[in-house]
C-alpha cells in the first residue's frame, strides 16, 4: 500500500508502512495531519547506514502482488491475471502490445522473480521496491526506467493518497509497479483500451507510457482545485474567525503544498528528459504528446508554488488579524479604564477619613445635606463626557 508518513503531504523516510498516506484531510483528521508534517523534512526512502546495496525492505503489512496483463492491438484487447511472473514471458515475446501492472509490494519472491523475468538490475529492484523514492529516469539501451509519485483520493473523498508507480519501458511493453492494488489514475486509460478510443490502440508501447505519465499527472487537478477551497475557505475564517484551529490547518496545508512540491519538480525534469534524450524507444511522434504532458506537469507545479505563497500569506494573514483583535480589546480596555480614572480619583479622595469637627476645611461637603447626590450628580457628568468624547473621535467604532 502507499507508505504512510506521520507528516503532512508525505512519506516517512524509513520504511513503508502500508497505509495510504495522507495529502489533505478534513478538519476531524488534523491531528493525524500535523502529525505526518512533523516528519516530512525527508520525503524519499533513505538506506540504513552499512546496509548492502540492492537489499529489498518488504513491508510485512503490504499486500501481496498481483499481476494483470492487458495485450492488445489495433483488432484486438484482453485483460487477464497471471499467477507468477514467468507467466509473463510468452507476453514478452508477442508482437502485441502488453500493459504489466503489478499491484502490491509483499512479496519479496515474487518481486524477485519478476526481477530476473525482465532481467533488472539488482540496484534497480531496490528502487522499484524500496518507497518513496525520487522521481528519476534511467535510459538502457533496449529499455528506459521511470519512476513518478501518484495522487488518488481517499476512501470516503476525505483527501488523497501518494504512491510510487514504476514503469519499465520496453519495446513492445510496458510495465507498471503500484504499491496500492486498490486504486490508481489509470482507469480511463484502461477505459480507453477496452474500448478502442482513440488512437491508443493504434499506437505502441511508448504512447501507452505517455497516456499513463499523463494520467497520473492530470490525477493532480483535483488536488488542486481542493487546495483551492480549502485556502479560500480558510480566509474567510481568518478574517472573521482567528483561532489556533484555523493556524494548525493552515500549518497543514502549508506543510502539505512544500512536500508536494518536493516531488513534482523532479516529476517534471523526468518527463522533460523523456523528450530530451533521443532514444530508440520513443518514437518522434510521441514526443509531441510527452511535451503536452509535460506542459500539464509544468502548470501544476506552477499551481502548487502559488497556493504555497498563498497559504505563507494566510499564515502571516492570521498573526496580522490576531494582532488587531489583541489590539481592538487593549482598545475597549483603555476606553474602560479612562472612564473609570478619574471616578477612582473622586471616589478615593473621598474615602479619606478626615475629621471633620477637628477643622472646618476637612472635607466640609461631608456634612452637606445633599452632597452624597452632588458626588454622584459629577462623576456621571464626567463619564459620560468621556463617553461623548471618545464617540466623537471614534474610538467606539468596532470595538463592541
Amino acid at each position: 500500500m502507499p507508505s504512510h508518513s506521520k507528516f503532512h503531504f508525505f512519506r516517512s523516510p524509513t520504511k513503508h508502512t502500508g497505509q495510504p498516506h495522507p495529502l489533505s484531510n478534513q478538519m476531524e483528521e488534523l491531528g493525524d495531519r500535523l502529525d505526518w508534517a512533523s516528519s516530512a523534512q525527508d520525503d524519499f526512502f533513505t538506506e540504513e547506514p552499512g546496509s548492502s546495496p540492492g537489499t529489498l525492505r518488504i513491508d510485512p503489512d503490504a499486500p501481496p502482488p498481483e499481476i494483470i496483463a492487458i495485450d492488445y492491438s489495433r483488432t484486438h484487447w484482453e485483460c487477464q491475471t497471471l499467477a507468477a511472473p514467468a507467466d509473463c514471458e510468452p507476453l514478452l515475446e508477442s508482437s502485441t502490445v502488453t500493459w504489466l501492472d503489478v499491484r502490491g509490494l509483499g512479496s519479496e519472491e515474487t518481486l524477485r522473480d519478476l526481477g530476473q523475468v525482465f532481467r533488472l538490475h539488482p540496484l534497480t529492484l531496490e528502487d522499484i521496491t524500496n518507497v518513496p523514492q525520487r522521481p528519476k529516469v534511467e535510459f538502457e539501451d533496449d529499455r528506459i526506467l521511470v519512476l513518478v509519485q501518484m495522487l488518488s483520493p481517499r476512501a470516503k473523498g476525505r483527501g488523497y493518497c501518494t504512491e510510487q508507480v514504476s514503469f519499465l519501458l520496453g519495446e513492445n511493453y510496458v510495465l507498471t509497479v503500484q504499491e496500492e492494488p486498490e486504486r490508481d489514475a489509470f482507469d480511463p486509460v484502461r477505459d480507453r483500451l477496452r474500448t478502442s478510443r482513440g488512437i491508443i490502440r493504434r499506437m505502441g508501447a511508448d504512447y501507452l507510457l505517455c497516456a499513463l505519465l499523463d494520467a497520473i499527472v492530470d490525477a493532480c487537478y483535483p488536488a488542486m482545485d481542493y487546495y483551492a477551497q480549502q485556502i479560500e475557505r480558510l480566509e474567510q475564517a481568518v478574517l472573521f474567525e482567528p483561532d489556533r484551529r484555523v493556524m494548525r490547518e493552515i500549518y497543514a496545508i502549508e506543510r502539505d503544498l512544500l512536500t508536494l512540491r518536493r516531488w513534482i519538480a523532479p516529476q517534471t525534469h523526468a518527463i522533460a528528459a523523456l523528450i530530451r534524450e533521443e532514444h530508440p524507444l520513443i518514437h518522434r511522434e510521441v514526443r509531441a504528446y510527452l511535451q503536452e504532458c509535460y506542459e500539464h506537469a509544468t502548470d501544476i507545479l506552477e499551481v502548487v508554488t502559488l497556493y504555497q505563497e498563498l497559504a505563507v500569506n494566510l499564515m502571516s494573514l492570521y498573526m496580522s488579524s490576531v494582532s488587531n483583535r489583541m489590539n481592538e480589546i487593549m482598545k475597549v480596555l483603555t476606553i474602560v479604564s479612562a472612564i473609570f480614572i478619574p471616578l477612582t480619583f473622586i471616589a478615593g479622595i473621598y474615602g479619606m477619613n478626615f475629621n471633620t469637627e477637628i477643622s472646618p476645611f476637612n472635607m466640609p461637603e461631608l456634612n452637606w445635606r445633599y452632597g452624597y447626590w452632588i458626588c454622584w450628580g459629577i462623576m456621571i457628568v464626567i463619564a459620560g463626557f468621556l463617553v461623548f468624547y471618545f464617540w466623537r473621535r471614534g474610538w467606539f467604532n468596532n470595538s463592541f
